[in-house]
């Protein structure tokens, strides 16, 4: 994971993966995650995701975790909230009320940092992740976050055709990272209108993980 690569990306405002709404697949799947009222979800490489205020207005509490501190002054920015800011080991945590925003190296985040996690929603971390590094990743956020479940959302297509991220992470993939330790279910699978960035054809998928523990 180049973290120049990603800070550069935000310094020059190439935020192409940003969208302005909220993801159709959150809102049409975290039913499935079966969440009480005031449930914690955590968003690894974050953003300034239009979901997290989403998910807020939903009544959720949210954390995350993401490189670029200018893309969370930005999150704080739109969602017109101060947040505090104090020193969390090798990151900073900036909190507001039902918010918790860790800046800095998703491995260098801990169990202990970051709290009780009651689900996970990946949409942006897996595929931004080259291959070598998919695996460790996978293992260190079901550590953190005690096996929690699970919305994933990642892309398959001929990584030949394009570069990325986003990567392409197919079922055999996903299947190798959380397979020993979670029950998977594929929600949905659908053609990504006008393909990736326009470049190649590509499906969707949106997944269920749901922890072998915590069931």
């Amino acid at each position: 994971m180049d973290r120049d690569f990603w800070l550069d990306k935000w310094a020059k405002g190439i935020t192409g993966f940003h969208r302005e709404q909220p993801n159709p697949a959150l809102i049409a799947h975290i039913d499935r995650l079966g969440l009480a009222p005031g449930a914690r979800v955590f968003l690894p490489l974050c953003g300034k995701t239009r979901d997290i205020g989403w998910l807020l207005g939903q009544g959720y509490r949210v954390c995350g975790v993401e490189f670029s501190a200018l893309a969370v002054d930005q999150l704080f920015g739109d969602l017109e909230i101060v947040p505090t800011q104090s020193e969390a080991g090798a990151l900073v945590l900036y909190r507001a009320p039902g918010l918790d925003l860790f800046v800095g190296d998703i491995f260098d985040l801990g169990q202990g940092a970051l709290g009780s996690v009651d689900a996970i929603y990946d949409r942006a971390a897996l595929v931004a992740l080259p291959e070598g590094m998919r695996g460790r990743y996978a293992g260190h956020l079901t550590q953190i976050t005690d096996g929690a479940a699970q919305l994933l959302v990642c892309c398959d297509y001929d990584q030949n055709a394009m570069a990325g991220p986003p990567f392409s992470v197919d079922e055999a993939q996903v299947r190798e990272f959380y397979a020993g330790t979670h029950d998977l279910t594929i929600l949905a699978r659908e053609a990504v209108p006008g393909g990736l960035k326009g470049q190649c054809e590509a499906d969707q998928f949106v997944w269920l993980l749901k922890g072998k523990e915590r069931r």
